[in-house]
């Protein structure tokens, strides 16, 4: 037996421990980390403040649009709680002004849901609504919050009374027929046309003529009578007749007739104003 061949043995050149550098058996040696926390010292001052001011460089350029996003979401949601929900839905109607019409008229032409949101709703057409009923001239419509929509109606100014059958038609300066009257309604002067109404010219004319009535006259008016374009009267108390011929040079046939109310004589004429007469 030579040296090193017994049981056991190492063959030459080897040698006891690892073979390989760091390792035993010939396997590289493993190291091991550890993670540390390093003081803050460690990190240099410069460094620090570097960092520092980076972080509110980033700070500063986000800070606006941190708001703007904060004012658009806070404005979604008024929108959404104005329009989109009934916290300020309609809950009462209020009409103002209202004498000729009743306010449940108002209400009714109106035509607003109770509970729809008061920031939704369309006064004009609101307005124009209410403003379709006769006797209103025009119709204000304006919101009161948090619940009240707002309803002030200016209704039409009698002008005159044109009789009609046993009734009286109403109409306002613009010939606009509103109302209607059992008997000829008190401190009303009398029109006697055909068809009263915004559209008729013998309405417009007699209101016209009833326009440009000096003080003396409208005290002793009786009725303005229009049988045609051109064949207007105005009756006088005690039976005087005014022959007034067509509307036109109102206010000169008007003064001349005046100045003819001491003369003696039943009929004036001012038809034609350049030569006026009394018989």
């Amino acid at each position: 037996m030579t040296p090193g061949s017994a049981r056991g043995g190492r063959a030459p050149g080897s040698t006891d421990g690892p073979t390989g550098p760091g390792g035993r058996g010939g396997r590289p040696a493993v190291r091991r980390w550890r993670l540390v926390r390093a003081n803050s010292d460690a990190v240099p001052a410069s460094a620090r403040r570097f960092m520092r001011r980076a972080r509110q460089r980033r700070l500063r350029a986000a800070l606006p649009w941190a708001l703007i996003g904060g004012v658009l979401a806070l404005a979604g949601l008024a929108a959404w709680v104005l329009t989109g929900t009934g916290i300020f839905g309609v809950r009462e109607v209020r009409v103002v002004g209202a004498a000729l019409v009743t306010p449940a008229e108002v209400r009714a032409a109106a035509a607003v849901p109770d509970g729809e949101p008061l920031a939704t709703v369309d006064l004009a057409a609101v307005g124009g609504r209410v403003a379709a009923l006769a006797p209103v001239a025009r119709a204000e419509v304006s919101r009161e919050w948090p619940r009240t929509l707002r309803i002030e109606v200016v209704e039409r100014t009698p002008a005159a009374a044109v009789p009609q059958g046993e009734h009286f038609a109403v109409v306002d300066a613009e010939g606009v027929v509103f109302s209607t009257a059992p008997r000829r309604p008190d401190g009303l002067p009398l029109v006697r046309v055909a068809n009263p109404g915004r559209n008729d010219p013998a309405t417009r004319a007699a209101l016209q003529v009833l326009g440009v009535l000096t003080p003396q006259l409208r005290e002793q008016l009786a009725e303005v009578v229009v049988d045609g374009p051109a064949r207007i009267r105005v009756q006088l108390r005690g039976g005087r007749t005014v022959i007034w011929g067509d509307a036109t040079a109102g206010e000169t046939k008007a003064r001349a007739a005046t100045s003819l109310l001491s003369r003696r004589g039943n009929t004036i004429d001012v038809s034609a104003p350049e030569v006026v007469s009394v018989r």
